[in-house]
């Protein structure tokens, strides 16, 4: 009864400093990796992007997606040179070479971190000869002293070095070593050196990354290749101090996980204070965050939107950001109903379905907030993200595979049997949108209303896409020489085989079936492990498949790669990214030409043959881009979702004093029940009490009086 007098008994956050401004948030998978150069995981991206920064970056409001100056103090400033060395204009011969030439803004430190710790003599405080000297150091946070210092170019060039180091597995070693001049030979060098102890790569040298001076970096990369930029905004290119690689190579440190993957350093607006990815990380404002802006213009509509309230206000608005792991969707969704959490969730997971028909209400008009939410004050923030999930044909199969007229026209039928629209509806609450090719919403290339239908699959009807006729999808099986579902020449059932790790059981494997049974094809379920799945996926011993594209940066090549002939895993010798092997000799010379252009109408031109190709031959079928739906608390500003970037919670403002009046109103105990119920127990127990009293008196009584007889 004590406990129930407290409004705050229920409250599973820790206690907060006067004055403090904490946001609270949740995330559902452990992570791996926090290491820059490691990870390549959009969960482990929700809290690598808030510490870690790179030369650039994105606006946070515009839309389409435009990059800006982040530690840089402009966009790079791009030269061309010819096999010679010699400067050549853009427009010459095809340059052999591109040079990106990054001049940093001055004046921005570190995080504070014991690895920049000095004595007095200027030397490392923090370096040890053998591991029993540094026992008493068992997380980062036991060291007493801390240290900073300013960022400069070199320390760009050592994170590159590091992410061409092969013993730091970085997944995009193999891709950037086809682009910086330089990078493959280096791999080699630093794999024949004496990996023992500490290796200080800037000994090493790397042919195509020079430090011109303290803040000017020039890397050298092969041939045009314009989407280099956006790989400079992604925190594979964050700087790394040589001295933090130094003293993570400490005697035992690596066997206690003192590590940059554990433990990372950056001059972000945050930096790592907790992290227990059993249990909860937290993040917490770097005290020596550089001046950074809150942005005065948007994309329209923003102003009206409330987004530019903060216009010109320094950033991040937060002091802490305290994160829980949750792995389940259900006590995630109870906390942030008590107003515990501030935001649905953070990680990207979505919302359940189940919680969905709670919060939304679902009509012909589109997905409104139920009358729940609004009356919680409750909002939302919709994005449609720049993905594409699809199932794909095996084009080398002998089934679905193949160029000629009739492997076409069945590809085509199944794309219109398989009701993409329909799957949306009844599996994902209508939460995304039909393909009509493999560029999404948002990402140039992409056209939009009639224009832009997928005319092999779709008609225009009423001012909307609408899908083919099952009746079509028959005659094209027909005419590809399944009539009704049989060969035309053996009689035998069509019978199609999807590789899946999902089984082969539950509703959305029967929807599957009945969507091939309305044309008469059998489908089975060829069942495996991920392992397998992804061996399978690399050898080609697939038929059909399910997989997916979430957008690395906003441009049509990081989606038409995918269907690029070199990526097939036969020509790159790799895990190829081309996982139908759709291999058209006339779409490859088309992707060379338009991934060294920039953005122009003639690139555009290039694109529409692209896609109608990529239409005509169906290589893919049934794909959709996700649309994703996040609430948001009524004490949380500036919720504005980017499909792209990470680095988002510096933007977030809370009210702090709105948010402890509603926790009090959603977590005030009811405890007229348990007054009610201690009432009746002490109505029933009370008379017994008093009898039972009664009965032991009237006992004593009467031995005395015998003893007083006797």
């Amino acid at each position: 009864m004590t406990g129930c007098t407290d409004t705050s008994w229920n409250n599973p956050n820790p206690p907060e400093q006067p004055g403090e401004t904490v946001y609270y948030g949740s995330f559902s998978t452990r992570l791996q990796h926090l290491d820059p150069v490691r990870s390549y995981s959009a969960e482990e991206a929700l809290f690598i992007d808030q510490i870690y920064e790179a030369p650039y970056r994105y606006h946070f409001l515009k839309r389409p997606y435009v990059l800006e100056p982040a530690l840089a103090k402009g966009m790079p400033e791009v030269s061309y040179l010819d096999k010679h060395l010699k400067p050549v204009p853009r427009d010459s011969s095809q340059p052999a070479y591109s040079v990106y030439i990054i001049t940093l803004k001055p004046n921005i430190r570190y995080q504070p971190h014991p690895a920049l710790a000095k004595d007095e003599q200027d030397n490392a405080l923090y370096l040890f000869k053998d591991e029993s000297s540094a026992l008493q150091y068992k997380t980062l946070y036991d060291f007493p002293q801390s240290g900073t210092r300013e960022l400069i170019a070199a320390d760009f060039a050592y994170g590159i070095k590091r992410l061409a180091d092969p013993k730091n597995k970085s997944p995009l070693l193999g891709f950037l070593s086809n682009y910086i001049v330089g990078m493959e030979d280096f791999s080699k060098t630093v794999m024949a050196q004496d990996r023992s102890g500490w290796l200080d790569l800037r000994t090493l040298p790397l042919e195509g990354v020079e430090v011109v001076d303290k803040y000017t970096l020039a890397i050298r990369i092969k041939g045009l290749y314009p989407q280099f930029r956006y790989w400079l905004a992604m925190h594979f290119f964050a700087p790394m101090p040589w001295e933090a690689d130094r003293f993570y190579h400490n005697p035992g440190f690596q066997n206690r996980n003192m590590t940059v993957d554990w433990y990372p350093i950056g001059t972000g607006a945050f930096m790592m204070t907790r992290n227990d990815p059993n249990s909860g990380i937290t993040l917490e404002r770097n005290p020596n965050y550089r001046t950074d802006l809150f942005p005065s213009e948007g994309a329209p509509g923003d102003k009206e939107k409330g987004f530019l309230t903060d216009a010109g206000k320094p950033m991040p608005f937060i002091d802490r950001a305290t994160f829980r792991l949750e792995k389940e969707s259900l006590p995630q969704w109870s906390k942030f109903m008590q107003g515990w959490y501030d935001r649905s969730g953070d990680d990207g997971a979505n919302i359940s379905s189940s919680n969905f028909d709670r919060a939304f209400t679902v009509s012909g008009n589109g997905v409104d907030l139920s009358q729940e939410m609004l009356d919680r004050g409750i909002t939302v923030s919709t994005e449609l993200k720049p993905s594409i999930y699809y199932y794909g044909f095996n084009m080398k199969d002998p089934v679905v595979g193949g160029t000629t007229e009739a492997k076409r026209k069945l590809r085509q039928a199944i794309s219109i049997a398989i009701n993409t629209e329909e799957f949306l509806e009844i599996f994902a609450n209508g939460r995304g949108q039909a393909a009509q090719g493999p560029i999404p919403p948002g990402i140039p290339g992409y056209v939009e209303g009639k224009a832009g239908i997928n005319p092999y699959i779709y008609d225009w009807v009423d001012g909307r896409p609408q899908r083919k006729s099952v009746e079509q999808a028959k005659r094209l099986l027909a005419e590809a020489g399944y009539p009704n579902g049989r060969d035309k020449n053996t009689g035998q059932p069509l019978i199609l085989y999807l590789d899946t790790t999902g089984g082969d059981a539950g509703p959305i494997a029967d929807w599957r079936r009945r969507q091939f049974e309305k044309i008469g094809i059998q489908l089975e379920y060829r069942t495996s492990d991920y392992v397998r799945f992804k061996e399978k996926m690399r050898n080609g011993n697939t038929q059909m498949f399910g997989w997916g594209w979430l957008a690395d940066y906003p441009d049509p090549e990081n989606f038409l790669f995918l269907l690029d002939g070199s990526q097939t895993s036969e020509n790159c010798q790799c895990d190829g990214a081309n996982t139908s092997n759709y291999d058209n000799p006339a779409f490859n010379l088309l992707f060379q030409q338009m991934k060294a252009m920039d953005n122009s109408p003639e690139r555009e031109a290039l694109l529409a043959r692209m896609v109608e190709m990529v239409r005509k031959d169906a290589p893919w079928f049934s794909g959709y881009h996700t649309k994703e739906y996040y609430l948001n608390n009524s004490w949380v500003s500036n919720v504005k979702r980017h499909g792209i970037a990470k680095d988002t919670f510096k933007y977030l403002r809370l009210d702090t004093a709105e948010r402890s009046q509603r926790q009090v109103q959603w977590n005030t105990p009811v405890v007229w029940p348990l007054i009610a119920g201690l009432a009746g127990t002490a109505i029933i127990i009370f008379p017994a009490i008093r009898a039972y009293r009664r009965r032991q008196t009237q006992t004593i009584n009467k031995s005395t009086s015998q003893r007083g007889n006797g």
